[in-house]
């Protein structure tokens, strides 16, 4: 059996806790699990310490974010000897047998070097219904995959080959963590996963969904979920530092420049204005992104001391 580490990242949890500490408890196959809190104040930290002293707890001195707590969550997992890294939200819980059935399609996988990530079918907190968001990268897939097809005749494959789906339930086998890395410490909060799938993607590696495997992830139902008052989109910056992309750096900045004219014209003086930041924006950072791109574009553990 090989060694599991369930990697958790903390704020302000307590509403999911329980039952997603509990749900580590039942597993079927043993999960050694490292939580990264980001500096909660709910009682969080107490909490899972108190109730679930297994647990291998880490306290950030601030908020980190996303990526960076997984980050440290994957250099201790790794140094600790860990086959395979099961990132998790914290508003998610499993089934006894999710990992079982996860494994079991790994070690029946005859390449094991092609895989990226394994994921599980989600579904949300009613346990009644897909996550809104998997319905969302099956229909982005159905040429491909045939996967809602398959859902109706109830001839479900092992696995199905995807582009993306979203780091709420992650498998990482070692050696992708050795040739991808970890997440790009850019991203604060949103964003990471989809660099780091296309960075999956750019090494030849596989996103595969196993729909036997279920899981919970009690999301926001909404595909506009993320505030973007509070979080910066960086959908542009993300296809600027993407390795699968040649010269996205001046494709980028024409679009801005094409769509900012379009919008003087058309009278849209507040969206020619967010161009215009953005464009401001990604020029400043010419240099940096250059670099993350040059970074990301290499085989290695990026963004990790391992």
């Amino acid at each position: 059996m090989p060694k599991i580490y369930l990697i958790i990242v903390t704020y302000n949890a307590m509403k999911w806790a329980e039952r997603c500490f509990t749900s580590l408890r039942r597993s079927s196959v043993p999960l050694h699990c490292i939580v990264i809190d980001n500096g909660s104040s709910d009682g969080t930290q107490e909490y899972i310490q108190n109730n679930f002293p297994e647990v291998n707890f880490i306290q950030a001195e601030k908020n980190l974010g996303f990526g960076k707590a997984n980050n440290i969550g994957i250099e201790k997992a790794y140094k600790e000897g860990a086959d395979l890294f099961y990132l998790m939200n914290q508003d998610a819980w499993l089934y006894p047998d999710s990992i079982e059935k996860l494994i079991a399609v790994y070690n029946n996988y005859q390449n094991k070097e092609e895989i990226g990530i394994l994921s599980p079918m989600h579904i949300n907190g009613t346990e009644k219904q897909l996550d809104i968001f998997i319905d969302k990268y099956i229909a982005h897939n159905f040429e491909k995959t045939r996967l809602i097809s398959d859902l109706y005749f109830q001839n479900l494959k092992p696995f199905y080959e995807m582009k993306f789906i979203n780091a709420a339930h992650w498998l990482i086998p070692k050696h992708t963590i050795e040739t991808v890395g970890g997440f790009n410490p850019y991203f604060f909060h949103y964003g990471e996963d989809v660099e780091y799938a296309n960075r999956v993607h750019f090494h030849k590696k596989k996103i595969l969904f196993v729909p036997e495997s279920k899981v919970v992830h009690d999301g926001k139902q909404a595909l506009n979920k993320v505030d973007y008052n509070k979080y910066a989109d960086l959908s542009v910056e993300t296809n600027i530092i993407n390795p699968n992309f040649s010269n996205a750096f001046e494709l980028e900045k024409k679009a801005l420049k094409q769509s900012m004219l379009k919008n003087i014209l058309t009278g849209n003086f507040s969206i020619y204005k967010k161009l215009l930041k953005k464009y401001r924006k990604i020029s400043r950072e010419e240099k940096e992104l250059t670099e993350i791109l040059k970074k990301v574009s290499q085989t290695g553990s990026s963004f990790l001391n391992i």
